[in-house]
């Protein structure tokens, strides 16, 4: 019996061999993708050395050509692939930097986030920490972009001038008419300002996806063309994702703020107001931020009759009706 168990785990059985290319969990229904999304955005990997992450992509790659060394189990096949799909782009296969991938976002989000809630009454403030937000999120933008769409460093400049200036724009806006308003009404400010930034900031740094296309494939993986359609779905997902990520931390800890102000012994420890804050949008984030990732597949499609008139009358004319959707990756 023992021995028969032993078989089944064993995954260097031809019949038995991971297919380490691809998620562990279907990625085709809601929580599959979570499951997925909360396995590699877990902060700890944020951490891994340089060694580490090597060394994951060495057994990843090696497994995949059946070089893996004797007695390597299906556990470390897959802690292998969690680290590696954590730092390594899906399209390109590079390295991202460090605060750029995903399982920094709970990090650098909490600190980022708890500060904005914190300190938005005074206009130097709301102008730092807003430019500091938005710096951060155009380095993951620009890291978890679809890499087949280049970019210029002048590209790159204007859409992070431009995605700043938005939400110091809305900040401070919002900031001046709302200084007569009731207190939680100005605690809403960087969460409005947040989501306005996001709006142009993700389009801005992915305007060649817009302008040039995104490249599409059939489900084998076979390049089929580019598609401005499908860059368009994609982007306007990936915006719906990042600022439902900041729901429950931004629209809810207001609320509990207001509502703890009313003690005298919380206003009365008014410098632990900001770690609290920063404490707590950490554990909203550690939910949130796979949620988020997981509202639509990473790889995306779109119906063949929904693509540009030229690329489908091309899709159809070398397939005919044998492909009714087209595949491409959305970016995160």
């Amino acid at each position: 019996m023992a021995e028969t168990e032993a078989m089944s785990n064993d995954s260097s059985s031809p019949s038995n061999r991971l297919d380490l290319g691809v998620p562990r969990w279907d990625q085709s229904t809601f929580t599959g993708r979570f499951k997925h999304f909360l396995n590699i955005t877990d902060m700890r990997l944020s951490v891994c050395s340089d060694k580490q992450l090597e060394d994951a992509k060495g057994l990843v790659t090696n497994y995949k050509l059946g070089l893996e060394p004797p007695g390597t189990t299906e556990e470390q096949l897959w802690h292998a692939q969690k680290v590696y799909m954590s730092a390594f782009h899906p399209d390109s296969g590079e390295k991202q930097n460090v605060i750029g991938r995903m399982s920094f976002q709970v990090p650098g989000g909490m600190i980022l986030t708890g500060c904005m809630l914190q300190f938005y009454k005074t206009v130097p403030a709301v102008v730092f920490w807003q430019w500091a937000n938005q710096s951060f999120n155009a380095l993951v933008n620009y890291t978890n972009r679809n890499a087949a769409s280049a970019i210029t460093n002048k590209q790159i400049g204007m859409s992070y001038v431009t995605a700043t200036s938005s939400a110091l724009v809305a900040a401070l806006s919002l900031n001046s008419l709302t200084k007569k308003a009731p207190p939680l009404v100005a605690r809403y400010v960087p969460f409005v300002a947040v989501a306005a930034a996001n709006c142009v900031n993700i389009p801005m740094m992915r305007q060649q996806e817009v302008l040039h296309g995104i490249t599409v494939y059939n489900e084998q993986g076979q390049e089929l063309g580019k598609s401005k359609k499908a860059a368009k779905k994609g982007i306007s997902q990936v915006v719906l994702s990042r600022i439902s990520m900041t729901v429950p931390g931004m629209c809810g800890l207001p609320i509990v703020m207001e509502r703890l102000l009313r003690y005298n012994w919380f206003r009365q420890v008014a410098w632990s107001h900001a770690i609290f804050q920063t404490a707590a949008c950490g554990a909203f984030l550690i939910f949130m931020v796979p949620f988020g990732c997981s509202l639509f597949p990473q790889k995306a499609s779109i119906a063949v009759n929904k693509l540009e008139t030229d690329l489908r009358d091309e899709i159809y004319s070398k397939y005919g009706d044998g492909i009714q959707k087209v595949y491409f990756n959305k970016g995160l």
